[in-house]
């Protein structure tokens, strides 16, 4: 290959890592601490936030006065007026107001753009690297079970050994939803018979741990009554406050016979909240249970391009759906999912395993596709406390293992210096390219670092250097043979690369076993040790001949980068 072909692949490398690692660069350098906080908090304490801001933002700039000129901090006010097509040679209070239809107009504007700065740093704390239990600490939480729910389930008061058994499932349900990548390390153990501890790194984030809980009820097709359905949804519109308690929970109203049940039709709002759209009046007789979902996937409609889970039945659930389909075409039916309504569809053909649902924003269909693949919870869970904790290793164990890993780090740069002279300073920049390379992939996996994990690091770099050496010692047995420089560069890489191959392959399978068989701390160590591995070969076998081929050419007459020790 060329070296312009060369230069463009190293390029095409290095910009697709930076923007790999841009949102942990963004947000440990560029968020500040009060919006980080913020964007741990729940979505009704964002939204208070943020309504509150824009109430303060909008007085000030009225107590302003309409002749004062509009302060930098409110700048982007300006812009959206310019957006709207309101053009003005002197921004005043007065100017900028009347680019506004209405007060109400204005905070709307205001608030939106709190809920974007807080929401979006929300979005990239779950695409950053960030440090595990044992570095940082995080969050402990009590689960406890719902013994007197799973009774109901069973229609019988289970044993302590029962109880026991769903729990333990519970467990494994957990881990596939929390790390279902294995990423993120999670301490997940069983406390006596009925509660599950769960210790996540991270804030504690209480829509993070919700998120894990999602679809603790089943997700269930069910028909729609319509008819019911529109006559309780004009008394809602004529009399609403009827239909609530004192705690706020929905009434069924006496309209409503014991054979049907009435269940809120909720959609999200800009703060992804559950808000309530309309009532909606079922017929539980007819219904499918999600129970014989097999696989399931979020994506985006072709003609909407709405956000959709796209899942497939089994098929037992496949005949069973085709058969409550075809009996009731043109009726509506409903999907619910811990009991809530999040989607009604009218029947308009026969549907068999295939099935596709709506309703849902992108992230949230993201997480229901999760929760499907690693179906409902046997028996529900409640959250009992939730605190934070510290790191498990303490700070002066995280700080004396860092130094000696920089230490290390030093060493070998400082040896390959010293042994290979120039080709050693060759060695140590692909060797930081390896270190980029690697963060990159992982801030992008948004792996959580644990010591386990930068073992596998270092090992990595080690085995990385080690490739170089085995390449330089081939190079150097060329050139003591008499060949011309560049021959002996080329001859080099050619005997070096399967050598390198063999042994870093080997080792990858070994990774592979132990990211697929092992404990979360050894799937975080053996991951590490796949993706430096890939990238060290990358490094090693293309970066370094990428380098060395930029001084030395077919008709160089001697070695322009030396070997200590070899012939120049």
């Amino acid at each position: 290959m060329k070296n312009a072909g060369r230069i463009a692949a190293v390029l095409l490398v290095l910009i697709v890592s930076a923007v790999l690692l841009y949102p942990s660069i963004k947000w440990y350098c560029f968020v500040s601490e009060d919006v980080k906080n913020l964007a741990t908090g729940t979505k009704e304490e964002i939204r208070d936030y943020s309504r509150a801001k824009a109430s303060e933002d909008v007085n000030s700039i009225k107590a302003l006065g309409g002749s004062s000129s509009v302060p930098k901090e409110y700048s982007y006010l300006i812009d959206e007026a310019k957006d709207r097509g309101y053009k003005s040679n002197s921004w005043t209070v007065s100017t900028l107001m009347g680019a506004f239809k209405s007060e109400s107009d204005l905070f709307s504007v205001v608030e939106n753009h709190y809920r974007k700065e807080i929401m979006d740093a929300k979005s990239l704390q779950g695409r950053i690297l960030s440090l595990g239990l044992d570095l940082k600490g995080g969050v402990s939480v009590l689960l406890e079970a719902d013994t007197k729910g799973y009774a109901q389930k069973l229609g019988y008061t289970p044993s302590a050994e029962e109880i026991s058994a769903a729990v333990s499932q519970d467990i494994e349900i957990l881990s596939s939803r929390i790390d279902q990548y294995g990423v993120s390390e999670p301490d997940i153990r069983k406390q006596g018979d009925n509660q599950i501890l769960i210790e996540i790194p991270g804030e504690a984030d209480t829509e993070r741990v919700n998120s894990f809980l999602q679809g603790k009820g089943s997700l269930y097709f069910c028909l729609v009554d319509s008819a019911l359905t529109n006559k309780v949804n004009s008394m809602y519109q004529a009399d609403p406050q009827s239909f609530y308690n004192e705690r706020g929970e929905l009434i069924t109203p006496s309209i409503v016979p014991s054979n049907r049940i009435m269940l809120g039709y909720y959609k999200s709002d800009d703060y992804s909240l559950d808000v309530l759209e309309s009532l909606v009046v079922l017929d539980p007789s007819i219904n499918l249970d999600g129970s014989y979902i097999e696989s399931s996937q979020s994506s985006k409609d072709s003609v909407t391009n709405r956000p959709v889970v796209n899942f497939t039945l089994s098929n037992e659930g496949g005949k069973l759906f085709y058969d409550l389909t075809s009996k009731h075409k043109g009726q509506a039916l409903a999907v619910v999912l811990d009991e809530k309504v999040r989607s009604v569809a009218t029947i308009n053909d026969a549907i068999s395993s295939n099935v596709q649902i709506s309703g849902f924003n992108e992230k949230e269909a993201q997480s229901l596709a999760i929760t499907l693949k690693s179906a409902s919870f046997p028996i529900d869970l409640e959250i009992v406390s939730m605190t934070s904790v510290g790191a498990t290793l303490g700070d002066d164990a995280v700080k004396t293992g860092l130094t000696a890993i920089v230490i290390g780090f030093a060493l070998v740069i400082i040896f390959m210096v010293a042994y290979y002279s120039l080709a050693g300073l060759v060695a140590d920049l692909a060797l930081l390219l390896n270190l980029f390379i690697m963060i990159s992939l992982l801030s992008a996996l948004s792996f959580t670092v644990t010591l386990t994990s930068i073992a596998g690091l270092i090992l990595t770099l080690g085995m990385a250097v080690d490739a170089n050496v085995i390449i330089y010692e081939r190079i150097k047995e060329e050139l003591k043979k008499g060949k011309k420089p560049y021959q002996a560069l080329e001859s080099g890489f050619k005997r070096a690369f399967w050598t390198i191959m063999d042994s870093n392959v080997t080792t990858i399978i070994a990774a592979l076993v132990l990211s697929t068989l092992g404990s979360s701390s050894v799937k975080g160590f053996a991951i590490t040790l796949a993706i430096g591995i890939a990238s060290s070969l990358f490094t090693s076998l293309y970066f370094s001949h990428f380098i060395f081929s930029l001084f030395i050419k077919e008709d160089s007459k001697k070695f322009l980068i030396s070997f200590k020790g070899g012939k120049k």
